[in-house]
């Protein structure tokens, strides 16, 4: 439901966080991902919460919830099964119950003397849909990252952020193909304006998994296939290129 006092979705019941982590079953995951085109986003935070109240952890719902839905909707957009505004739309809900569990369970602040790893993520410029860089977003901060998402780029907006502000990793999503002459272009300019000369770039989306190859062929530095697997590529990239960068002092 919503909070009349400033519009945002709320809880109708409390959390048990004293339960044991529980994993989402596949059946439960593909029925959810029915949902929606057809039901608002109060309904699907409600089916939401259920998960929460069982103690199913918040990155699970992320990555075996909300992502495959998301999945699913750019699958039916692609095979025109379902048109434009119908999968904007269920994108648009999915998103409204990501920010409400998001803002719900804050990551925890980091401690006083941790290192700061950065990382900025965001759609392929042109892009309509950018959910996935929002969960990898959610996702890398809750694990103590400080991180940049960018949900509506412009090439030349992300060429002079790269120049002035130092990432250690940038991650660019893809939710349809696009030319991997294009791909490739954009991360060499990535390469060539970035203030850390150690940049890592992580590429995902169908048209990477179903080619991993393409990785390499653009001349990016690896591809997760959610994001749990790029979190973990991300951290050997970074601790790699702290390794290097040391090397050449």
């Amino acid at each position: 439901m919503r909070d009349a006092a400033n519009g945002s979705l709320r809880p109708a019941k409390p959390y048990n966080k004293a339960q044991e982590p529980m994993p989402i079953s596949s059946a439960e995951a593909r029925r959810f991902a029915q949902l929606p085109l057809n039901m608002e986003a109060d309904g699907l935070l409600a089916e939401v919460d259920d998960f929460l109240i069982k103690g199913v952890p918040i990155n699970t719902i992320y990555l075996d919830l909300l992502a495959p839905a998301a999945r699913r909707l750019g699958k039916l957009w692609e095979e025109d099964q379902c048109d434009f505004v119908d999968v904007t739309m269920g994108l648009w809900r999915l998103q409204e119950v990501l920010y409400e569990i998001s803002a719900r369970a804050p990551a925890p602040p980091k401690p006083l003397f941790a290192s700061s790893r950065r990382a900025l993520f965001l759609p392929m410029p042109g892009d309509q849909h950018f959910m996935g860089p929002q969960v990898l977003g959610d996702i890398f901060t809750r694990e103590g990252w400080d991180v940049l998402v960018m949900t509506k780029p412009q090439r030349k907006e992300v060429l002079n952020l790269l120049s002035r502000e130092s990432f250690d990793v940038v991650g660019l999503t893809l939710s349809r193909d696009c030319p991997s002459a294009a791909l490739r272009n954009i991360i060499r300019a990535m390469r060539s304006v970035s203030r850390n000369e150690h940049l890592s770039i992580l590429v995902g989306g169908r048209m990477i998994n179903q080619n991993p190859a393409i990785v390499a062929e653009v001349g990016a530095d690896g591809t997760g296939a959610d994001a749990r697997a790029a979190l973990k590529l991300a951290e050997r990239l970074v601790q790699s290129a702290e390794v290097r960068a040391q090397t050449l002092r």
